[in-house]
């Protein structure tokens, strides 16, 4: 069965990278567990089913993710818009570190998702919107300490220019990944200025 003690996590990490490069319903469970090196039925003891699996490779995504766009933001000494951007960049660095190392972009993980299964699996759907939903948030906050600080104009609220962002960010993304084109994602920072009224 191989090692019982990290196959759980083997499949885990092997899923969220299979399904960002390959998508979902290409991806069979065979091909995840001989990528984990462990046999179908470990899966099967871990996991219900492909869709359990997958909203748990979300929630480790969102996980890491979240945990590395706190510190970018904490290790960030600048003004709230300072802050913004090392968020917009921390959140499209991994499509840079894509084509560096392979040659190709291979998108947003949540975004890939959404787009492949918006009309089935619900539970995966669900805790995707939970996800924008955070990312939403903590671009919403940023923006509103912009705005307290006067960077922003005010007339438009928080919670919407934050949504038009991140809507932005994932188009952008999908975008870079359908040409393969990295140059696309330095348009995203001066868009989300534009955006904002600060360019």
């Amino acid at each position: 069965m191989g090692r019982t003690s990290d196959a759980r996590e083997r499949i885990l990490d092997s899923s969220r990278r299979l399904m960002r490069t390959r998508g979902y319903t290409a991806l069979g469970v065979a091909e995840i567990c001989a990528d984990a090196g462990v046999k179908k039925g470990s899966f099967y003891h871990f996991f219900d089913s492909k869709q359990a699996l997958t909203v748990e490779a979300v929630d480790g995504h969102w996980a890491e993710e979240r945990q590395a766009l706190e510190t970018a933001l904490a290790e960030t000494a600048e003004d709230p818009l300072g802050r913004l951007r090392a968020l917009v960049e921390c959140l499209v660095g991994d499509q840079r570190t894509d084509h560096s190392e392979s040659g190709m972009i291979h998108g947003c993980l949540y975004g890939n998702l959404a787009l492949e299964l918006s009309g089935h699996e619900p539970e995966v759907r669900r805790r995707l919107a939970e996800v924008f939903d955070d990312q939403v948030a903590m671009v919403a906050r940023l923006i509103g300490e912009a705005q307290q600080a006067g960077l922003v104009g005010s007339a438009t609220g928080a919670d919407t220019l934050a949504s038009s962002m991140v809507a932005q960010i994932e188009g952008a993304v999908l975008l870079a990944r359908v040409r393969n084109d990295p140059a696309l994602l330095d348009e995203i920072w001066p868009s989300a200025e534009r955006l904002l009224g600060v360019a």
